[in-house]
C-alpha cells in the first residue's frame, strides 16, 4: 500500500508550512499486527519528517520518519498500513489529551468519534 497519496502529501505539506497551528490529523498509520499507531498532521519540506501523535505504548507528540515507516517489515509480508477510512475530526491537541487520558490513540478514536456522532446527530435530526 502507498502510505501517502499525492493529495495527502500536499495537505501535510501545507500544514507543515504553518506548524504553529493546531491541525486536524490528515492521515492515520497503524501496525496491523500489534502496537503502533501514528496520526500525522504535517510534513516537512524534506518530504520525510512527519509531525503528529505517535503511540507505541504511550501517546507522544513529536516527529517521525515516513521512510522508516515504509521500511518496516512485519511477519506475513505485512508492513505499516494507512487507515483509508480515517477521519481526523478534531485538532491534534484533542487527540493527544484524550489518548493520554484513556490509554492510547485507538481508544481515543472510539471516544472522539462517539462525541462527534452525538453532537452531529442532534443537528441532523437523527435520534
Amino acid at each position: 500500500m502507498i502510505l501517502l497519496t499525492s493529495e495527502l502529501r500536499e495537505r501535510l505539506l501545507v500544514n507543515g508550512r504553518n506548524s504553529d497551528a493546531d491541525h486536524i490529523p490528515v492521515v492515520k498509520f497503524f501496525n496491523p499486527l500489534g502496537e503502533g499507531v501514528w496520526l500525522a498532521t504535517e510534513l516537512d519540506e524534506d518530504g520525510d519528517t512527519l509531525f503528529g501523535l505517535a503511540d507505541l505504548g504511550e501517546p507522544e507528540l513529536g516527529s517521525f520518519s515516513l521512510a522508516e515507516m515504509i521500511a518496516v517489515r512485519l511477519p506475513l509480508g505485512l508492513g505499516i498500513e494507512r487507515d483509508i477510512l480515517f477521519e481526523g475530526l478534531f485538532p491534534i491537541s484533542a487527540w493527544a489529551e484524550t489518548a493520554r487520558r484513556i490509554g492510547g490513540i485507538r481508544e481515543a478514536e472510539r471516544v472522539l468519534h462517539a462525541i462527534h456522532r452525538s453532537t452531529t446527530s442532534g443537528q441532523s435530526g437523527k435520534p
